[in-house]
């Protein structure tokens, strides 16, 4: 699935894995974010993903060329998830709306875990 912007000269078209790397990017450098992690549905695991698998956290979709993005994330210890999670779609929201051109119609963040940062 791709995200659509149309200019007065052409269409352009954003590939959902160019959306998520760059939302994921954004997303690990919010306070309170450890990082992006991967649910194993099969055996309830949940892993923190190294910094080049990190779209595998992040599921967008596109429909009526507006986006809805899932997070699966890993919060720090000792931070209100509320601020966290505030700040994650208030910083998401605007960069990824400035970099594609296309509108946020929801963002969803799943807490997978919380992890004690040194």
């Amino acid at each position: 699935m791709k995200g659509y912007v149309n200019t007065s000269v052409e269409n352009v078209s954003i590939d959902t894995d160019v959306i998520a790397q760059y939302a994921g990017t954004v997303a690990v450098e919010c306070f309170g974010i450890v990082g992006m992690a991967s649910v194993n549905v099969k055996d309830g695991l949940v892993k923190l993903l190294k910094k080049e698998y990190i779209t595998h956290g992040i599921n967008v979709s596109v429909y009526d060329n507006k986006l809805i993005l899932d997070f699966h994330v890993i919060v720090a210890y000792g931070v209100s998830i509320m601020a966290v999670s505030d700040n994650l779609i208030n910083n998401v929201k605007y960069k990824v709306e400035e970099f594609t051109g296309l509108n946020i119609e929801k963002i969803n963040i799943y807490v997978e875990g919380v992890r004690v940062i040194d």
